[in-house]
């Protein structure tokens, strides 16, 4: 006996009398907008073989008594679910096809997962699994495909999974794994599809069986592989890579050596540095090149007194306000609250970083002002405000305008991050801090809390704190500033642009946060997140739109991992959102 009620708009609950069904073999819900729990009643139905609940929007935990039953295929992909993967389904024996990918899902992959002894396909993918991946796994081999993507598994690939014999498609892609690939994958005589990008694998990519046929696509962004040119790596360093004993003897003789040469230049060093550093950052400024000389007087004119009839926003370290100069020239002035023991260094920083970089997304800083008692940065006018005003208040800001101005921040990141002689990271992309002039281009601006990376410097450590809900993790709980900081915040702006949600807005409680709503809804619940004027408003298919939602918050996504090494470079974020522009504008 069959039922199949998929594609319909049925809402609501599955009613307890399921379990009348005693001959019931087959169940499908797939593609409704059913709700609540999976029922323990379905457990009951003692004939039940295949059972499909996907795309609906169940919640709540996997029941543990579908480890009891006698099915052969389960899918209850793209819903709601937020409990571990209990460990009753480790015990399927006789399960062909499980499928609980795009859920909330914990916890790890047990060894138990061996006891699959007849499954063919396994898809476990975007959902919050961690740990590692287990040596069992190699014993599935009646395993056809294999899905753990999109989630949060570490450490290395097993030479174990050589076993799996079937295999044909193999995905481990945007997770943590570590270490080489094993070259034992080669003997995988029937895999035709493998996708290990993004993750942090070194070493060697083998080149023989299957992987002769892969592409670089199937190993991208990973931390340091090395093999044949056309995968887009670089080439493998050959040669003996062993030391021999000889030079291990005279390293050995050499390193005092060294080591005493080494402390007697430190000392030195630090010597002349000390004799220079009380006077550095005076002479860094002295040196600026301010081509526009402009006194306090005038700004007091032109600001009618500083009156609070000219202000047009205040921040952490100050207040900025708009200006007419005696040339007419309007342009804003960013006054530093010095009773702040922080805001003498904004003004040294922001001196020193917006100066000496030039980009059409970045705000042009004109010249500067300062005294003991004065200190204000003269800055271009944006005549359309911030993009926090855009967002928040009554104007609207279509489909197309927002990738615009978003393309316009990644590319001003793009700039900081990879064309500038020096690495900037900025600390602090907001909406507050994205400005936009009268032909609505994106300008971002306040470099008070940035960061000049060295050459070779590959972080920093700082007391200064971001805005709590766009700093990354690493940031927020050790100091840490990486060059790819920049990467999750924008990846957090992203998301709040296309749903009009601020990260601290107050629906954000109890562990729920605004990357995981947008990670829990997409790609099939995007309706649920979006901001509603995107729908109400734009005379486009709203299937058409939500498509290309998807792929921006997919995207964000990307941006805003845990792991500041799996995070996108700024490049491909500026290629992906302009391809991404592209089609919506060739579809709309």
């Amino acid at each position: 006996m069959e039922l199949d009620l998929d594609d319909n708009h049925f809402n609501g609950l599955i009613p307890h009398i399921v379990n009348k069904l005693q001959s019931l073999q087959h169940l499908s819900l797939s593609n409704n907008r059913l709700q609540g729990f999976i029922i323990n009643e379905l457990c009951q139905l003692k004939s039940l073989s295949e059972l499909y609940l996907d795309n609906n929007m169940f919640s709540g935990v996997v029941p543990e008594c579908l480890g009891n039953t006698s099915l052969q295929k389960l899918n209850f992909s793209s819903n709601k679910l937020v409990s571990q993967i209990p460990t009753s389904i480790w015990s399927l024996k006789d399960i062909l096809v499980l499928d609980i990918s795009s859920n909330v899902l914990n916890g790890i992959i047990p060894p138990k997962v061996s006891n699959l002894r007849a499954i063919i396909l396994l898809n476990l993918s975007r959902n919050q699994i961690s740990g590692s991946i287990p040596t069992t796994m190699g014993g599935l081999q009646t395993l056809q495909t294999l899905s753990l993507a999109e989630n949060k598994l570490e450490g290395p690939i097993p030479k174990s999974l050589s076993g799996m014999v079937s295999m044909e498609s193999l995905d481990v892609s945007h997770n943590y794994l570590s270490g080489v690939i094993p070259k034992s994958l080669e003997s995988l005589l029937y895999l035709k599809y493998i996708n290990l990008s993004y993750n942090l694998l070194h070493g060697e990519i083998p080149n023989g069986g299957p992987f002769q046929n892969f592409t670089a696509q199937s190993f991208m962004m990973n931390r340091d592989l090395c093999g044949k040119s056309q995968l887009q790596v670089q080439p493998c360093r050959k040669g003996n890579k062993h030391i021999s004993n000889k030079g291990i003897l005279m390293m050995k003789c050499l390193l005092p050596t060294i080591v005493a040469t080494l402390i007697v230049l430190a000392i030195v060093v630090l010597k002349n540095k000390r004799d220079d550093d009380k006077n550095s950052t005076k002479r860094d400024l002295i040196t600026l090149d301010t081509p526009t000389k402009i006194s306090y007087y005038e700004l007091l004119r032109g600001t009618n007194g500083f009156d609070e009839s000219n202000l047009i926003g205040s921040g952490s370290f100050g207040s900025v306000y708009k200006a007419v100069l005696p040339n007419e020239k309007i342009v804003a002035v960013k006054v530093f609250n010095l009773d702040m023991e922080q805001s003498s260094r904004s003004f040294d920083v922001e001196c020193s970083t917006m100066f000496h970089l030039r980009h059409r997304n970045l705000i042009k800083c004109i010249s500067c002002c300062s005294n003991d008692h004065f200190k204000s940065l003269i800055m271009e006018f944006m005549a359309n405000g911030s993009l926090d005003r855009w967002l928040y208040s009554h104007n609207y800001l279509n489909v197309l305008q927002r990738l615009n101005i978003m393309i316009d921040v990644a590319a001003a990141l793009e700039y900081l991050q990879h064309g500038s002689s020096t690495l900037v990271v900025h600390c602090d992309v907001k909406p507050s801090n994205v400005l936009l002039d009268e032909d609505m281009v994106a300008r971002l601006g306040d470099f008070g809390i940035a960061k000049l990376f060295g050459e070779n410097q590959l972080k920093i450590y700082t007391k200064t704190l971001a805005t709590i809900g766009y700093m990354a993790p690493e940031f927020g709980s050790k100091g840490v500033v990486y060059a790819k900081g920049d990467v999750f915040s924008y990846g957090i702006l992203l998301m709040e642009v296309f749903t009009r949600k601020k990260p601290t807005d107050e629906m954000f409680v109890q562990g729920l946060s605004l990357k995981d709503w947008v990670s829990n809804s997409t790609p099939h619940s995007i309706m649920n997140i979006i901001d509603v004027n995107l729908l109400h408003r734009e005379n486009q298919n709203i299937d058409n739109i939500l498509l290309y939602m998807s792929l921006v918050f997919e995207l964000a996504l990307h941006c805003s991992t845990e792991l500041s090494e799996a995070r996108l470079t700024m490049i491909d974020v500026v290629a992906s959102l302009r391809k991404i522009k592209s089609l919506y504008i060739e579809n709309a």
